[in-house]
């Protein structure tokens, strides 16, 4: 089928939606005796997002949101993956929507094409080859606005321009750059955020209920309630490398990861560390309950070939029973997943490691040795090891206890630089595509 073609039957879907584990003991998370032998498995489907518009997209959930998406598709989607009950279909989360960076007179300025994009929540149904949007819910304020994506403070968050990096935006403290999603058995969605970073409770409907970020963010404007409930070292985030993981435990808890170390005391420190955070939050008590260290493999080990730490990150975490996770580790071009048991003993939560103190947590070269409780992990599948999967992978599902799903975030067909666009103002493509990909594995996950 030709682009075009494919571009007219996305319009008018569009227009329609407007109306262990192998379980020997886990190895300490700290010591690397030489790599471990995960499981692999192969792809049984792989099912393509086709070319939607994103202004035809934003304008059936919105109407008049976008007035030029300068030839942006729909894309970004793939931030996370969450069942949605019939098999085959399953929730997923936009992020902020387009952006890209232009250098200006020697430092990046963060770009925004098509400034009215709404986040949403998108549920998607594998269809053979092709994957099938059922519905798209905008996420929007207390008062029905939407939130887009745009930065939120000034001073804290990029500045955000136009495509083409001349003309500076204003910040809107409702902005969202989202990428963890689950779903209760309330009908009403959770989802965490990049920017303050934040965990978001989403009604049903897509209306902010309330968001929850860290002590001391002092967020003001908002249309919609803002809790600071978060632990306050969290604010020491990286730029665009807050929370991305989110999953649901079979009691109701969440766990939310922290793409990359924190910037704890200083830049410096955080770029060199291995080391990164996550949190469980009690849902029914409002309130984070634990924190957890977890330490990245070197990144060499992740990505062979790759030597700088800094591209290592968590964007996915899926829970496979009442304390036990999948964590993903990748880069852009690689993916593992590990399982870890949350134990009480590796609680950190109000201990000298949770906070700024010095050394921090993410100076420690190797925490374990420290005295800090480091969560063990294993080794469950490499993914580099297996055959058309995708890169970029933000996005895993268990299907069933042979088989995961996978999803990759395509940044829209966007990449960084004058070259994102032509002199006409339109998205030159980078040709990546939204792909949901099924991988059998070659044992069960227990």
């Amino acid at each position: 089928m030709t682009r075009p073609a494919r571009r007219r039957i996305a319009v008018a879907a569009v227009s329609a939606l407007a109306v262990s584990l192998l379980l020997p003991a886990a190895a300490d998370a700290t010591t690397h005796p030489g790599p471990e032998q995960g499981v692999s498995g192969k792809v049984v489907r792989t099912s393509t997002l086709p070319d939607i518009p994103l202004g035809a997209f934003s304008n059936a959930l919105l109407h008049h949101s976008v007035a030029d998406d300068h030839g942006v598709d729909l894309g970004g989607i793939g931030s996370d993956l969450f069942p949605a009950g019939r098999r085959g279909e399953f929730w997923t989360v936009t992020d902020r929507g387009p952006n890209g960076q232009i250098k200006i007179d020697g430092a990046n300025r963060r770009t925004f094409p098509v400034p009215g994009f709404d986040p949403a929540i998108v549920k998607v149904k594998v269809d053979g080859s092709r994957l099938e949007i059922l519905k798209a819910l905008p996420i929007r304020t207390r008062s029905g606005a939407p939130v887009t994506g745009l930065s939120n403070q000034s001073g804290r968050d990029e500045n955000p321009y136009t495509y083409d990096a001349s003309t500076p935006l204003g910040f809107n403290p409702d902005g969202l750059d989202t990428e963890g999603i689950v779903r209760s058995h309330d009908g009403t969605f959770w989802l965490v955020d990049e920017y303050a970073p934040s965990l978001v409770h989403v009604s049903a409907t897509g209306r902010v209920l309330t968001r929850y970020v860290p002590k001391g963010l002092a967020l003001k404007g908002a249309d919609y309630p803002v809790v600071e409930g978060l632990p306050s070292v969290f604010l020491t985030r990286k730029g665009n490398r807050g929370f991305e993981g989110l999953a649901q435990l079979p009691g109701g808890d969440l766990v939310i990861a922290l793409q990359s170390p924190l910037l704890n005391p200083s830049k410096q420190v955080g770029e060199a560390s291995g080391t990164t955070r996550l949190l469980r939050f009690s849902p029914h008590r409002g309130k984070v309950t634990a924190e957890y260290a977890y330490a990245f493999d070197p990144v060499g080990t992740v990505d062979p070939g790759e030597d700088d730490p800094t591209e290592l990150k968590i964007s996915s975490v899926v829970a496979t029973g009442p304390d036990t996770l999948l964590v993903q580790e990748r880069t852009d071009r690689a993916a593992r997943l590990h399982r870890v048991v949350l134990r009480p003993g590796n609680n950190i939560l109000g201990t000298a490691w949770d906070s700024t103190t010095t050394p921090s947590l993410e100076a420690l070269p190797n925490p374990a040795a420290a005295g800090v409780p480091v969560l063990s992990k294993k080794l469950v599948v490499d993914l580099n090891t297996v055959p058309g999967a995708p890169k970029k992978i933000e996005g895993v599902a268990v299907v069933d206890s042979r088989t995961i799903a996978v999803i990759n975030d395509n940044d829209f067909g966007m990449t960084d630089g004058a070259g994102a666009f032509g002199p006409d103002g339109r998205l030159v493509d980078s040709g990546v595509e939204t792909t949901l990909v099924q991988i059998r594995l070659d044992a069960r996950l227990r």
